[in-house]
C-alpha cells in the first residue's frame, strides 16, 4: 500500500509512525526539532490520516507497508521511531527486516500482548451519527458521554474533516478499527532483534511496566529503557523537551 507522508529536514533519514487513531500531523511539532538533525518522514499508517483504507488491518500488513515505503523511497538504514501502535509496527518490522534499519525507538509500548481497553472510546465514536451532525462541537457533545478526558476527545476529533460541504467524515477507518481492535493488542514476538533499541516510557503511564523488561530483554537484547518523569502515554506531547533530548542523545 502506498502510504501518505510528509518529509522535512536534511540528514540521515528518520521515519516516524503515529499511534492508534492518530495521524502524522500529531507529530508536526517534535518533527520541526528533529528536522534540524535528520531528514524526517512522517507517515500515516493504513486506515489513518490521508493513507488508503483497507479491510486488512494487522501488524503484518502495517509492517509490510513500512517495508514497501522504505524500498520505494530508498530509505534502507533509516532510524525508525514509533509511538504506541506505531511502536509495535516498528518492532515487527525490525524483527523481520533487521538489515533495513539503523536504530529503533519505541515510545510507550512494550512487545507484550495488551487486553482490549478502547471499548468506551469506540462506543463513543460509533455513537456519533455523522449524517445528522454538522459541527465538531456536536460530535464532542456525544463523545463526552463516553469519554470524560478533554484531551482524549480533542485528539480524536482532530480526525473529523469535511470531504464535501455539509458532510463530516472520520480520517480513520472506524468500522475496520472497531472490528479488528483485538489484533492491535497482540504481542510482537516473531524473533529477536539485536540492533540498538531505545524504549521510552512515561512515568505515569502503565503501558511499559517493570515486569515488561524480561520480554524486552528476550526480543530486544540490545535495548535500553528511558523513563520520562511527569508524563503519561503521550510522552512526546506531555514532556517534549525531555523526550526529544532522549531521542537525540540515542541517535547521535
Amino acid at each position: 500500500m502506498e502510504l501518505f507522508y510528509k518529509k522535512i529536514g536534511h540528514g540521515h533519514p528518520l521515519i516516524v509512525m503515529h499511534g492508534l487513531m492518530g495521524m502524522l500531523d500529531n507529530w508536526a511539532t517534535p518533527a520541526k526539532v528533529l528536522a534540524q538533525h535528520f531528514e524526517v518522514y512522517l507517515v500515516d499508517q493504513r486506515n489513518h490520516g490521508h493513507s488508503p483504507h483497507s479491510d486488512d488491518f494487522s501488524y503484518q500488513e502495517m509492517s509490510d507497508d513500512l517495508y514497501e515505503f522504505i524500498i520505494t523511497h530508498q530509505l534502507e538504514g533509516a532510524n525508525i521511531l514509533g509511538h504506541s501502535m506505531g511502536g509495535k509496527t516498528a518492532m515487527k518490522f525490525a524483527q523481520n527486516y533487521p538489515l533495513l534499519l539503523n536504530k529503533l525507538i519505541v515510545a510507550d509500548i512494550a512487545p507484550r500482548a495488551y487486553e482490549v481497553h478502547h471499548e468506551q472510546i469506540l462506543a463513543g465514536l460509533l455513537a456519533v451519527e455523522l449524517k445528522i451532525i454538522h459541527k465538531r462541537s456536536d460530535a464532542d457533545k456525544i463523545l463526552k458521554q463516553y469519554v470524560s478526558e478533554v484531551g482524549v476527545r480533542q485528539f480524536l476529533l482532530k480526525n473529523l474533516y469535511w470531504p464535501e460541504k455539509g458532510r463530516l467524515a472520520w480520517r480513520f477507518n472506524l468500522n475496520v478499527i472497531s472490528e479488528t481492535i483485538e489484533q492491535i493488542g497482540e504481542a510482537i514476538n516473531d524473533r529477536q532483534y539485536d540492533g540498538e533499541t531505545l524504549f521510552i516510557r512515561g512515568e505515569r503511564s502503565n503501558y511499559i511496566q517493570d515486569s515488561d523488561k524480561e520480554m524486552i530483554d528476550i526480543y530486544f537484547p540490545n535495548a535500553e529503557i528511558e523513563t520520562i518523569a511527569n508524563a503519561g502515554h503521550w510522552v512526546h506531547a506531555e514532556q517534549p523537551d525531555h523526550f526529544l533530548e532522549c531521542i537525540l542523545d540515542f541517535l547521535k
